[in-house]
């Protein structure tokens, strides 16, 4: 395994950025014990592998100690340089109980600059010591939310190109490299030209929808207080779904039902939202003065919102590769880029429907005059 350090690695993970820590000392490798070990040491090591910020920290999470266990417990400051830098208790721990070997996870060295807020603006990824922007290129909604969840920001809600004149280098990232699973630096190649055109992503700051079929589905969850939670459905009704798949740009709330995708993961201590419906964002709501400790099993909030968006006075259309769509992606996340044609592709359908299936299809439809026309590569 290559890393940027000598002294520290991360074991059995996805990347350099994840795994199992050991830490080398005396010409030898040992694991480090949970209970010596906390989120302030953690960021120095993740600083010292040239990763981002930690992003999760856990016993046992990339397997059990292999490795002797001979570390001291650690008292970093949170802004050394080097594990080793740090200070350290007096006397070794000589083992771990089963479970307990520090497992770590780094976010990605990635930032958005330039936008309104750090979840929003040009995408740069520090690779081989070097901070450069991202070549625009193929970037879907499903690409952009690697780069959202990395910065611990909400759901993706646009891709787009900014054109800069400077011509700086940039990285290629090819973005079926990035939905397999590689890291963003693993995926990154140095550009064999300039360019002038740059990636850009815009995230949510607040909400997040999670372990849907898009981006615009998924168990919500808020973010307060730098922290996330899912919210409960007693909690919230139509009119703050309105908000929150606004807020997404994803269009009106299609399906609202609790535990429809899954049961909660984080906490749950979110205050009831009171939105009038207008409102763009679901903070911006009113709320009530108290938060709810905690939801019933089954009653965490799933939505599914339409995924239907305004056509612009320009008629733009949307490039869609078929097979992207075949593959079981839905519309909106196979939407690489924003184009002008005048060949546009068109469906006739035959239908055989229950009443009770004319009655979803009416609820999709009826928004069906909002949608961007469409053409097929």
């Amino acid at each position: 395994m290559c890393g940027g350090s000598d002294s520290v690695r991360l074991l059995n993970g996805t990347s350099v950025c994840s795994g199992r820590l050991e830490v080398k000392s005396n010409q030898s490798w040992s694991s480090v014990c949970q209970a010596d070990f906390d989120q302030q040491d953690a960021e120095v090591v993740c600083r010292e592998l040239g990763c981002g910020p930690p992003w999760l920290l856990r016993e046992a999470l990339y397997g059990d100690v292999e490795a002797p266990v001979g570390t001291k417990e650690f008292q970093c400051g949170g802004n050394e340089s080097a594990l080793l830098d740090c200070r350290s208790s007096g006397s070794a721990r000589n083992r771990c109980s089963p479970g307990e070997a520090v497992g770590l996870t780094c976010s990605e060295p990635v930032r958005l600059v330039g936008g309104d807020s750090r979840c929003g603006g040009t995408v740069e990824v520090k690779h081989l010591g070097e901070w450069r922007p991202v070549e625009s290129g193929g970037w879907t909604l499903m690409t952009a939310a690697v780069v959202c969840e990395h910065l611990d920001c909400g759901s993706a809600v646009s891709v787009g190109v900014r054109k800069e004149s400077s011509g700086r280098d940039v990285w290629e990232i090819d973005p079926s490299c990035v939905q397999s699973g590689s890291s963003l630096r693993d995926c990154a190649t140095p550009s064999s030209w300039s360019s002038s055109s740059l990636q850009t992503v815009t995230c949510s700051d607040s909400v997040r929808l999670l372990n849907g079929t898009s981006v615009c589905s998924g168990r919500l969850e808020v973010k307060s207080n730098q922290s996330w939670s899912s919210v409960c459905q007693a909690d919230f009704d139509q009119q703050d779904a309105e908000v929150v798949c606004r807020e997404l740009d994803c269009g009106p709330p299609w399906l609202l039902r609790g535990a429809l995708y899954g049961d909660m993961e984080t906490p749950v201590g979110t205050k009831e939202f009171q939105c009038g419906g207008n409102e763009s964002a679901l903070l911006d709501c009113r709320s009530s003065g108290s938060a709810r400790n905690r939801c019933s099993p089954g009653e965490a909030v799933g939505l599914t919102c339409s995924g239907v968006r305004k056509e612009s006075s320009e008629r733009d259309v949307w490039r869609i590769s078929p097979s992207c769509v075949q593959s079981g992606s839905s519309l909106r996340d196979c939407e690489p880029s924003s184009w002008s044609s005048s060949s546009l592709q068109t469906v006739t359908c035959s239908v055989t429907v229950t009443g009770f299936q004319w009655a979803e299809l009416f609820k999709f439809f009826k928004v069906q005059s909002l949608h961007r026309l469409l053409t097929f590569s």
